[in-house]
């Protein structure tokens, strides 16, 4: 069974995505940015957005059944190599105990070049929960 998750941002049913997709014990988090609404969090700050980003991961967990303990794997987007100890930091305060697979990579852009970071997420819940 597929449950589709939304945060209700207006581009999700504009472009035809969701925030996170379940299907059976599976959850994918789509690329997420520090974009609170129209306002972005942490301007110029790469640790400050990624914290924020991973609250926005663990309530698209948390709304699709899922923990941040569940999480296997981990993307994450870098603008400039000037960010990644600041991205990585924040990983680490999130998933030193869980330690996913993690995937960094510099690109050119971001969709808004005030974006320092996005992160996408996998999940994979071991038990169904109730």
């Amino acid at each position: 069974m597929r449950t589709n998750i939304s945060s209700g941002a207006p581009w999700e049913s504009a472009v035809g995505y969701s925030r996170a997709v379940r299907v059976g014990n599976i959850v994918e988090v789509a690329g997420t940015t520090a974009v609170d609404g129209s306002d972005l969090v942490g301007e110029g700050n790469a640790f400050e957005q990624a914290q924020f980003i991973f609250r926005k991961i663990e309530a698209a967990l948390h709304q699709a059944g899922a923990s941040i303990n569940d999480v296997v794997r981990t993307r994450m987007y870098v603008t400039t190599s000037n960010v990644i100890n600041d991205v990585l930091r924040a990983h680490g305060e999130v998933f030193m105990g869980i330690r996913p697979v993690a995937t960094l990579v510099v690109v050119s852009a971001l969709i808004n070049d005030q974006l320092l970071v996005e992160i996408e997420a996998t999940a994979i819940i071991e038990q169904e929960r109730g």
